[in-house]
């Protein structure tokens, strides 16, 4: 009866315990699920935190755009990159990229998939937090993002991802898609096995042709046989030797097999 007393009080003490428990791990999964960015680039909004540059915006309208962009060769991948300087070139425009210092622009197959924006001291916003809570209200995203490197903040979305960072005291800002990062990853990947399954391929036909034209030795009789010519038994592993020419076979004290020209 005491037993029976003790477990009833323990159970009576445990059930709004786990309950307060369960309550809380609901509440915060639903807290969780509130702060997780499921747009995707086809649905955010036109920003003026980019300057009139979207993803997937192709090489033609960032020229009509900025008609100084010199654009670099593409790859065997299908990736091209170009930077524009505002503060460094005097043919752009400053008073359009106020508080810009440099702009890197990745292309995968002609359209814009990854874009780099580093501010300078006079932009009108410098802390990580401040920048932050700027993009999140353009863009109208959540309060997804998390800590990214040592000062940086990092937000994942659906096909896309954003990086908040500072360099040189500057706050600097990236968007990529990630379905193109992807796309480039999975091409390199294929790329490897294609230049693997090559090396593979020569080298069994330089083994092969090698092959053919040794000499091959047997160690038991001390007899070679030259290439074309076979012996009537396979020799066994343990006495099969090969030989570049005759020459070699011979100075090794080995004779040719009769029949063998």
């Amino acid at each position: 009866m005491i037993y029976s007393r003790g477990t009833t009080t323990f159970l009576s003490w445990k059930r709004p315990v786990l309950l307060v428990l369960l309550v809380s791990l609901a509440c915060a999964a639903s807290i969780s699920a509130q702060n997780l960015c499921t747009q995707k680039l086809a649905e955010l909004p036109a920003a003026g935190a980019l300057f009139g540059f979207h993803m997937g915006m192709t090489k033609e309208e960032v020229k009509a755009q900025v008609p100084q962009t010199v654009f670099g060769r593409t790859d065997d991948f299908g990736i091209s990159k170009t930077t524009i300087n505002p503060d460094f070139d005097p043919q752009i425009d400053k008073t359009r990229f106020q508080g810009v210092c440099s702009i890197s622009l990745d292309f995968l197959d002609g359209k814009l998939t990854s874009l780099w924006i580093g501010y300078d001291g006079a932009f009108k916003v410098q802390t990580v937090d401040d920048f932050v809570k700027m993009i999140s209200d353009s863009f109208h995203l959540p309060n997804a993002w998390s800590s990214w490197k040592s000062r940086g903040q990092q937000m994942r979305c659906a096909d896309f991802q954003m990086t908040v960072t500072t360099m040189a005291g500057a706050p600097s800002f990236r968007i990529l898609d990630q379905i193109a990062e992807d796309t480039v990853s999975a091409r390199r990947d294929a790329k490897e096995q294609q230049d693997a399954a090559a090396e593979v391929a020569a080298a069994e036909a330089t083994g092969t042709k090698e092959n053919a034209s040794d000499i091959i030795g047997d160690k038991h009789n001390r007899i070679y046989y030259s290439a074309g010519c076979q012996p009537a038994k396979e020799i066994d592993k343990p006495n099969r030797v090969a030989f570049k020419s005759t020459e070699e076979a011979e100075k090794a004290g080995f004779k040719g097999a009769k029949g063998c020209h």
